[in-house]
């Protein structure tokens, strides 16, 4: 079984640590690369420069709030993406806020996670998206193309946008 590719978008280093953590108490082979911020997750999924070689993922778990582009924007950029938008996002945050729910759905999340505080929960959670997401849900097989456009050229990413 070849390992499944997980991007991590996560600034928070305990959280890292943490999901890692988990994801290594699983039954299955991933590979977990972490994105510390909104412009490194946007880079390493439309594999500029360095990443160029990277495969693409085949889930990604999402703070909203990170630096330089925040999760909302990247949650558009990839679900805008014709290429991109088959990876299935599941939104794992602190918020509990209801706009931020309604809009990570709007924006075709495909789960809204609040992250638990109690450690043994956040775990549970980490192994519950794992076993969902890779032994239930049945995914398209994807190729490991580039995606074809930029997303600076179809999407308008503000700087003011809500995080």
């Amino acid at each position: 079984m070849k390992p499944v590719e997980i991007l991590l978008v996560e600034d928070d280093p305990g959280d890292v640590r943490l999901t890692a953590e988990a994801l290594k108490e699983s039954e299955f082979p991933f590979h977990l690369t972490v994105a510390r911020d909104g412009e490194d997750a946007l880079n390493r999924l439309y594999k500029v420069g360095k990443y160029s070689n990277q495969p693409t993922p085949e889930l990604v778990l999402l703070d909203l709030n990170l630096p330089t582009i925040g999760g909302r924007d990247i949650l558009k950029i990839i679900k805008h993406d014709n290429i991109l938008s088959e990876i299935p996002i599941v939104v794992l945050t602190t918020s509990r806020d209801e706009e931020d729910i309604k809009a990570s759905y709007y924006l075709h999340a495909n789960s809204f996670i609040t992250k638990p505080i109690d450690l043994e929960r956040f775990i549970e959670v980490i192994k519950m998206i794992e076993n969902y997401w890779v032994n239930i849900v049945r995914m398209p097989k994807r190729n490991n193309d580039k995606p074809a456009d930029s997303p600076k050229k179809d999407i308008k990413v503000t700087s003011n946008s809500r995080n």
